[in-house]
């Protein structure tokens, strides 16, 4: 597991997941302007973080699909800290190994799905932000956005595609 800092005064953090492969010029734009970029997995290639990078830091996990050399490098589980705070990611939700209300997270950014959901439980809001890959089924190409200011938090997913 990762572990990172991001402190400002209010930070507008990039979610996205299950890429597939595929950078769509509509993901650029919509993270663009991020303080940071969370990847949720499924990356497929090494391609597409080196394209969210130079948009702004990024904080990525291994999904199921993402394999080989480049992918070994990548945690399963990363956790970060956006003023106060503390955000999980893992790919698949299935595979948190940990309760975290008792660990102090406070959100769970989590991906594998391809659908969009935000949802709060026992005081942490887990946050879906779909898939910005390949169309899956009927399921909208989106991502998100966690806005963090002190200690508060809020999400939101967009379509990407009009």
């Amino acid at each position: 597991m990762t572990s990172r800092s991001l402190a400002s005064t209010a930070a507008r953090i990039g979610l996205i997941s299950d890429t597939h492969n595929l950078v769509r010029p509509e993901a650029l734009r919509y993270l663009d302007g991020c303080d940071a970029i969370i990847h949720a997995g499924d990356i497929c290639n090494p391609d597409v973080l080196d394209a969210l990078a130079r948009i702004a830091p990024l904080t990525a996990v291994r999904g199921n699909n993402d394999t080989g050399d480049w992918a070994a490098s990548l945690p399963t589980h990363a956790r970060l800290t956006v003023q106060q705070v503390t955000i999980l990611v893992v790919h698949d939700i299935a595979g948190l190994d940990c309760v975290p209300r008792h660990d102090g997270t406070r959100v769970v950014v989590s991906g594998h799905s391809h659908k969009p959901s935000i949802a709060e439980r026992d005081g942490v809001l887990y946050v879906n932000p779909g898939s910005a890959g390949p169309r899956r089924f009927k399921l909208p190409v989106c991502a998100g956005r966690l806005m963090v200011e002190g200690a508060q938090v809020s999400a939101t997913f967009d379509s990407l595609l009009t």
